[in-house]
């Protein structure tokens, strides 16, 4: 067995063998870019990173302004996966906008809304909570069009002052705390695989 080249499968679960290939957690704090350097100087998801030999890619954006999630991987083939939006992997969002949030709006989200760039639906919509003038929504969609979810509750009427990435198909950011990597457990990256294994853009 060549572990530079063979793809293995234990009770169905793909297990990686190797040990060249890195599968980072990131919550990535407001005010830091999703790049690895930056011209202007400012600050990037490569200084939370530290210095790595690897040279990683992030999987998707988040705009500067928004928070948490990021994947950071340097096995490209798994990060084009993940990206694609042919693979339909979920991303879920928590998103502060003004209240109240009526019922129409979930109703607008899951029958579609067409944007500049084209209609856009969401897989899921509810409000987690709502106090005083604000509300918590939570947003799931497979989109990566750039600032979709801001544009999108923008359009139905709720313009987004807080937006947190908490999942990015079955890894979910949790307790991790802002600013801090981790590593994939095998479980996540066996989950990752699943995902994207079996999906129509296989093969594209």
């Amino acid at each position: 067995m060549d572990p530079q080249t063979a793809v293995i499968h234990v009770d169905g679960r793909r297990v990686v063998v190797r040990d060249d290939l890195v599968y980072l957690a990131l919550n990535k704090p407001r005010g830091v870019l999703s790049a690895m350097s930056d011209d202007r100087g400012r600050r990037t998801v490569a200084d939370l990173v530290g210095d790595r030999p690897e040279r990683l890619f992030h999987v998707g954006r988040l705009d500067a302004d928004s928070e948490g999630l990021l994947l950071l991987t340097n096995d490209g083939d798994l990060a084009h996966r993940l990206m694609h939006p042919s693979f339909g992997v979920s991303k879920t969002y928590l998103a502060t906008v003004p209240a109240p949030v009526g019922r129409d709006v979930a109703r607008r989200l899951r029958a579609g809304v067409l944007l500049e760039d084209g209609p856009v639906t969401v897989d899921a919509f509810r409000v987690v909570q709502t106090q005083g003038r604000e509300a918590i929504v939570e947003v799931v969609l497979h989109e990566g069009r750039k600032h979709i979810v801001r544009r999108l509750l923008a359009e139905v009427g709720h313009p987004v002052s807080r937006l947190v990435r908490t999942r990015i198909g079955p890894v979910h950011l949790g307790g991790q705390r802002a600013g801090t990597v981790r590593e994939l457990t095998r479980n996540e990256l066996a989950d990752l695989h699943a995902e994207v294994e079996d999906a129509p853009g296989d093969g594209a």
